[in-house]
């Protein structure tokens, strides 16, 4: 009588038992960290941050005569998609939608006026100013309040990701929420609300300084 014979026992090499231990490991500790089950692993792998910049450099100084008569807030959100010829979005493509705010200030340059345009009487008792018309600084965007709601990226772009780091990924929307701010002030009536202000401050200024007739007018 025959004993069939056994096949080789099936065993799992030692190396795979290692690999597998460390993985095993490592989703533990991941576990732990994103769900807080285990005290003081945040404390042992968490970051640090350090602020290793150096001092600030004073490149010039720019005397400013103009004056600062109105700011207006803006808010804008930016929707900007690329899409790559022949490939679909999932595989090549990227589509970020940001919110942009920012601010945009009006101002008159006073610093522009020649003796012709302030005259005033002989008595001192009347003037007449003729100013520039106000006219808008450049869109400022506050990096506060302003922030990228979602980002969605092909497979490619992902994997470029992975190999460069780019500082300026959020760039194109952001000179984008700019240019869409400066636009919106151009139509906000800002510069109007500007030159009202500036004669009201005017009037009261030179009032105050015994001028019972001020006339203030703009023109370039």
């Amino acid at each position: 009588m025959t004993t069939p014979a056994k096949g080789p026992t099936g065993r799992v090499p030692g190396w795979v038992k290692v690999v597998g231990s460390v993985v095993l490991l490592l989703a533990v500790l991941f576990a732990g960290l994103r769900l807080s089950v285990l005290p003081g692993l945040k404390d042992l792998f968490g970051t640090e941050t350090r602020d290793r910049s150096g001092p600030a450099l004073l490149e010039s100084i720019q005397d400013i005569s103009r004056y600062e008569a109105a700011s207006g807030n803006f808010q804008v959100v930016v929707d900007l998609e690329k899409d790559a010829k022949f490939l679909p979005d999932a595989v090549r493509g990227s589509r970020t939608l940001y919110v942009g705010a920012g601010t945009v200030d009006a101002y008159v340059d006073l610093g522009a006026l020649d003796k012709g345009d302030v005259r005033v009487d002989d008595d001192r008792t009347s003037a007449t100013l003729r100013l520039p018309h106000a006219r808008l600084g450049t869109p400022a965007l506050d990096p506060e309040r302003s922030y990228a709601v979602s980002k969605q990226r092909g497979l490619l772009d992902r994997l470029g990701d992975l190999f460069s780091d780019n500082p300026n990924s959020e760039q194109a929307v952001q000179k984008l929420a700019v240019r869409h701010i400066g636009d919106a002030a151009k139509e906000s009536g800002l510069t109007a609300r500007a030159e009202s202000n500036t004669t009201e401050m005017l009037e009261g200024l030179l009032r105050s300084l015994g001028f019972k007739e001020v006339r203030v007018t703009y023109g370039d």
